[in-house]
């Protein structure tokens, strides 16, 4: 369905944020018969709607929303929406046209665009991707679950999106390149179950991309993957990290060395794996990488990272914070871990809680000396989780700010403190950047 599609329909919006918003504006260029917007959560985060979008899409809040959405030809909900919300699942049932923004979107723009989801390294992944493309000369928009809705974007030749598994599971059309970077449990609340997650993860590659990225060294990845043909990165015939010629780790395509591994700004061997995915994408859009190794090498040095993931933070203490909000899952968390390994680490969890399974940080906690800090809501399930560990501290704290307070105090002079939340961001804060927001200002506060 193309947003052309709705023109003389009746069409409910579903969410009033960046998303629904944008969705809002986009719908109502196409000449709806009706137009409604529909929020169901409205609470204190929820964003002011007058003007202009409460002018071509009235709000309906609370319980009467739902017959609103009934009502529609057409529902357009945004990415928030978990798959499990009694309303969609009854909607469905009723067989009531359900798309999304991310999706409208698609229908026209497919053929230039490459889509990157996952579930660890796509924001790094895909942001690497829209970089080294300008450097080597194809200019490109860089948009979605980063930020920009896709409803919002410019027009351009070529588009670079980083898609949540929300935004993936009511694709229609896969994009020209579509690009997985990790799979495991996540989000299981909102989709279902594991097998549910997976499924809408991978709707990106399920309509027809002309070429499939993946991380071929993610065993559960592979499995998912089945038969599908796809470029496996991380193995030795393609992109990968090896020992170079001078006998450190380097950045090779299949046997040809490129670079030397630290021409990477960022830490850990995760971020390592991110950039193979993106020379492989490099290489699908036909950019001859090791024969422009030294210009793609050149802008490897320059990138500077993404603001919410393991960023520093600057501060005259003596410690070092360290912001990444991003990190919505154990799995993130313990790689952000990992980066700052054999310095004295306070480390900050807590969020939305989707009941994930903690066992696995847990189990990579093991042998490690480390404070960790919990907060509201899921905080006090992880630090549970850990208990016992003889080398793991756990704290609660009541909020973030409380507990960047709490964390100058435990923490060792030089040490680390790191905010990984394994959580999302909802239900204290609007979004991750928020998140970034409070805790580069209770750093300041509490200097």
């Amino acid at each position: 369905m193309r947003l052309s599609d709705l023109r003389g329909r009746s069409v409910a919006v579903w969410g009033t944020g960046r998303e629904g918003r944008a969705a809002v504006t986009a719908v109502a260029a196409h000449g709806p018969a009706e137009l409604v917007a529909v929020d169901d959560s409205a609470n204190f985060l929820s964003l002011d709607w007058s003007g202009a979008l409460a002018e071509v899409a009235p709000l309906v809040v609370g319980e009467e929303g739902f017959a609103r959405l009934a009502a529609a030809d057409v529902v357009v909900r945004s990415p928030g929406v978990p798959q499990t919300h009694p309303w969609l699942v009854e909607l469905r049932r009723r067989g009531v046209t359900v798309t999304g923004g991310s999706a409208l979107w698609m229908a026209d723009h497919a053929a230039r665009t490459v889509g990157v989801t996952g579930s660890k390294g796509k924001s790094t992944t895909s942001s690497l991707i829209s970089h080294l493309l300008t450097a080597v000369g194809q200019p490109n928009v860089f948009g979605g679950n980063i930020g920009v809705p896709l409803l919002d974007l410019p027009d351009a030749e070529l588009y670079v999106l980083e898609l949540s598994s929300y935004q993936c599971s009511d694709l229609t059309d896969s994009p020209r390149v579509a690009v997985v970077t990790a799979l495991f449990p996540e989000h299981l609340d909102a989709h279902g179950g594991e097998q549910e997650y997976y499924r809408d993860k991978l709707n990106l590659l399920a309509h027809g991309p002309e070429t499939v990225v993946v991380n071929g060294t993610d065993e559960r990845l592979a499995a998912e993957l089945g038969d599908r043909p796809a470029v496996l990165v991380g193995r030795p015939d393609s992109f990968h990290v090896a020992p170079g010629p001078d006998g450190t780790p380097w950045f090779h395509a299949a046997d040809r060395p490129l670079f030397p591994r630290t021409t990477l700004p960022l830490v850990g061997a995760h971020n390592a794996g991110n950039l193979c995915v993106a020379l492989a994408v490099l290489d699908a859009l036909g950019v001859d990488v090791p024969a422009r190794s030294d210009e793609v090498a050149t802008a490897v040095a320059a990138f500077q990272g993404l603001a919410h993931r393991l960023r520093e933070i600057a501060n005259s203490s003596g410690l070092t914070f360290v912001d990444d909000s991003l990190a919505t899952n154990p799995h993130a968390a313990m790689h952000a871990i990992d980066a700052y390994e054999g310095r004295p680490l306070t480390v900050i969890v807590g969020g939305n809680d989707r009941g994930l399974d903690y066992t696995p940080l847990r189990e990579h906690l093991t042998e490690r000396e480390i404070t960790v800090i919990g907060i509201p809501d899921s905080g006090p399930r992880i630090v549970e989780t850990l208990a016992g560990l003889p080398r793991v501290r756990t704290e609660l704290a009541d909020d973030l700010v409380a507990a960047v307070r709490l964390a100058r105090k435990l923490t060792p002079a030089e040490g680390v403190v790191l905010l990984s939340p394994a959580a999302p961001s909802y239900g204290r804060f609007r979004n991750f950047e928020h998140r970034s927001e409070v805790f580069a200002q209770a750093v300041r506060e509490t200097a």
